[in-house]
């Protein structure tokens, strides 16, 4: 399953953006005051992406050992912090799964559902990231690495 991926972003107004995930669209925007809230701000999407990573991680593993995996529950808490410079980051995210019954095998899922988890194993190790702004017609106007 290696290879690229992208999603597009387009602005709607203000900080309210449609995302084009490809097969799906999902509006994101601030919280006020900054924006109206009318979707997850970025801080919550991560968090969505890493609770959603460890619960498919686990339902994963759980049905490779042919159970019945229903009514998973998973909540995602993040920490806001503000580094040296004052700025705001995710400090923490806490993930509780709970699950609606004891699955034969579960222990040995436990033990290892975590680590086939691609993105909370890629936040965990930090993520390097590229940005480059270009104008309309694809001039380069900044690149940071």
């Amino acid at each position: 399953m290696e290879g690229s991926f992208s999603v597009i972003l387009d602005q709607e107004e203000d900080y309210r953006f449609r995302v084009d995930f490809g097969n799906s669209e999902l509006i994101v925007d601030e919280p006020p005051p900054l924006g109206a809230g009318t979707g997850p701000n970025a801080s919550r999407m991560l968090a969505a992406s890493v609770a959603n990573c460890l619960s498919a991680s686990l339902v994963f593993c759980l049905k490779k050992f042919r159970q019945d995996v229903k009514g998973v529950r998973t909540t995602a808490s993040g920490t806001l912090v503000r580094n040296e410079k004052g700025r705001l980051r995710v400090g923490e995210i806490e993930v509780v799964i709970r699950l609606d019954s004891n699955y034969e095998h579960l222990d040995r899922c436990l033990t290892q559902f975590e680590d086939f988890c691609v993105v909370t194993a890629s936040v965990r190790a930090g993520i390097p990231v590229r940005v480059r702004v270009e104008d309309r017609e694809g001039n380069l106007l900044h690149e940071s690495r």
